[in-house]
């Protein structure tokens, strides 16, 4: 099945007439530098076991690109990469922060950079991992930025905190640009009314503003690819995983999230898988409340996958492979031929 819009990024891999890749990796390992590989792609779709893969046949390190899996705790419903993987390659961004604790993309941003620079002081090669296309978007183009901050506007901003409370300037950012408001809590006074200054003044949203019209960045290099399998495949699977997340214990999960305060933080607690597992803990629990946890958790997911590909369709740096049509470890070194087929 081919998606609008998407066929000229769509490849099919030869790799006829390349030399063995471990006679290329050691040709090439003087010469790269700032070079770094993102792999994205809807949830379920194999990017963790390619990432693995590929890790091992690069000499590289994962850098987890989920805005969830920086929560500790958070395991079973991110689909977090096992402790018996997690000690054979190297990751990061992976359970850094308490679930009480906000994590935006500006964070990700200068985490994920600062990860960057520590594996490639290291001749390793960072792989950028997820499905959260607003963390990919800082890395291609830089973090949000926006206006120098005018007083009056933010005097009055701060005059409303004041009177009304952080929760109702919350509200409020809710529903000028939702997407953002997904990644603070309402706690984050100050990046609640930096937001609200940037809607004021340019009229734009904070998690649309103006990335698209910026060229790429220049310091580093990006090898940007997107895996997928096509929708009639893939929501199947998802619809099968969320029964395996719920069989591995996902409500004991929650609930002992709930106990570490998840309900504190706006943004994990309105996590797929976690938002409809504490309204099914807070409900009367009859079966048919259960049901309706199962039926809102596969749907939440569906529709995610669908926004991934929105999202990813409208970003032209990345090269779309289709996992049914290539096995993991075919595209694993089809990956790994390219990045070492543009030294430096």
């Amino acid at each position: 099945m081919k998606f609008s819009g998407e066929c000229d990024k769509i490849i099919s891999p030869s790799l006829e007439g390349l030399q063995p890749l471990e006679q290329r990796l050691a040709q090439s390992a003087a010469t790269k530098s700032k070079e770094v590989i993102l792999l994205a792609g809807p949830t379920n779709c194999g990017k963790t076991a390619i990432s693995l893969l590929l890790a091992k046949l690069l000499g590289g390190e994962i850098i987890s690109a989920d805005s969830m899996q920086v929560y500790r705790g958070m395991d079973i419903g991110t689909a977090k990469v096992s402790q018996e993987d997690r000690g054979q390659i190297p990751h990061h961004l992976i359970d850094i922060r308490h679930v009480q604790e906000s994590f935006n993309v500006v964070d990700f941003y200068y985490e994920a950079k600062q990860a960057c620079e520590s594996i490639l002081a290291r001749d390793r090669v960072p792989i950028i991992v997820g499905g959260t296309g607003f963390y990919f978007s800082s890395l291609l183009y830089g973090p949000p930025s926006g206006p120098p901050s005018i007083p009056e506007v933010r005097a009055n901003l701060e005059k409303q905190m004041d009177k009304f409370g952080p929760e109702a300037l919350y509200e409020k950012l809710k529903e000028e640009d939702p997407v953002y408001a997904a990644t603070i809590t309402c706690n984050d006074r100050q990046k609640i009314l930096r937001a609200l200054e940037i809607i004021t003044l340019t009229g734009a949203k904070v998690s649309e503003h103006h990335w698209k019209r910026q060229n790429p960045r220049s310091e580093y290099a990006f090898h940007s690819w997107f895996v997928y399998r096509p929708r009639e495949v893939l929501y199947p699977l998802i619809e099968e995983r969320c029964d395996q997340m719920i069989e591995m214990g996902l409500l004991d999960e929650v609930e002992e999230l709930k106990r570490e305060g998840i309900v504190l933080n706006r943004s994990a607690a309105q996590a797929i898988g976690y938002r409809q597992s504490l309204e099914y803990l807070e409900s009367g629990r009859t079966d048919q409340d259960y049901q309706h946890f199962e039926r809102t958790f596969k749907t939440a997911s569906r529709h995610l996958a669908k926004r991934q590909f929105t999202w990813f369709r409208k970003e032209p740096l990345f090269r779309w492979v289709n996992v049914d049509v290539h096995d993991y470890e075919m595209i694993a070194e089809m990956i790994a031929q390219e990045y070492l087929s543009t030294t430096k």
